[in-house]
């Protein structure tokens, strides 16, 4: 018994792997003797072979990103509204923006501040995006303290100006962030600290972290950054440039 090219190899061995109630009907079925010696040849040929290992790998990896891509596509469409019109998010650039980009963040992650100026040239040079932000608190109670300021800030900026600034200076300083560090970057800014301290503890900001933690949790979410983009969740800070091209391909 003989086979002269990986894809018979891999053939013989979907055959063999099979068990027998699964067979379907008039299948080749093999003898214990024959089952024996087709392990015998195909492990002999995988040993002799490994890049065909390689290939497989390189076959299953391929599948399983599809399936991936398959759920979030179905995620995002479920979650449509909530994701890009939700009346607890944060919207900079162009409101009615053709073009759309939603990021799921934590004021504490290095990867997230990394990424900022990615988002500050989008806003800069694009004036067709619309750039959602949503809380994704996730790295311990600072950054949950930190969220609960942001959001409190949030309430008083409609425009989503002074929250941008606020955003880039909590963000982008150094050291953890906190509720006093938080705090005291609101009252940098301007806004006005007896309603934040009022706010902080209001429904809303509650509602708003709920609602952004459950979306991250539909859509597969489990790092920051993550973007959606169309039909498309991106995970990491993949750059300046990989951003653009998602936002080119949703444009098509």
């Amino acid at each position: 018994m003989k086979f002269n090219s990986h894809a018979a190899v891999l053939a013989a061995a979907a055959i063999f792997l099979v068990p027998p109630a699964m067979a379907p009907a008039r299948a080749q079925t093999f003898s214990a003797d024959q089952r024996e010696e087709i392990g015998t040849i195909i492990k002999d040929y995988l040993l002799s072979h490994p890049e065909v290992m390689q290939d497989v790998m390189a076959e299953m990896e391929k599948r399983q990103q599809a399936a991936e891509a398959e759920k979030h596509r179905t995620a995002v469409a479920e979650n449509k509204a909530t994701l890009f019109s939700s009346p607890h998010q944060v919207v900079l650039g162009n409101p009615q923006g053709k073009q759309t980009m939603v990021e799921f963040f934590d004021y504490n992650c290095g990867f997230c501040k990394r990424a900022l100026p990615d988002m500050l040239t989008l806003l800069k040079t694009n004036s067709n995006l619309k750039f959602v932000l949503k809380e994704f608190p996730v790295l311990g109670e600072g950054s949950v303290e930190a969220a609960r300021v942001a959001v409190a800030a949030r309430m008083q900026d409609s425009s989503g100006k002074k929250y941008l600034e606020f955003h880039q200076k909590l963000l982008g300083g150094r050291g953890p962030a906190d509720k006093m560090r938080a705090l005291a970057v609101a009252k940098e800014v301007g806004f006005d600290m007896t309603r934040i301290e009022k706010d902080m503890g209001s429904d809303e900001v509650k509602k708003t972290i709920d609602e952004d933690l459950k979306l991250a949790d539909e859509l597969g979410v489990n790092g920051t950054p993550s973007y959606v983009v169309g039909d498309e969740v991106v995970v990491g800070a993949v750059g300046l440039d990989a951003l653009r091209e998602k936002l080119s391909a949703e444009q098509k």
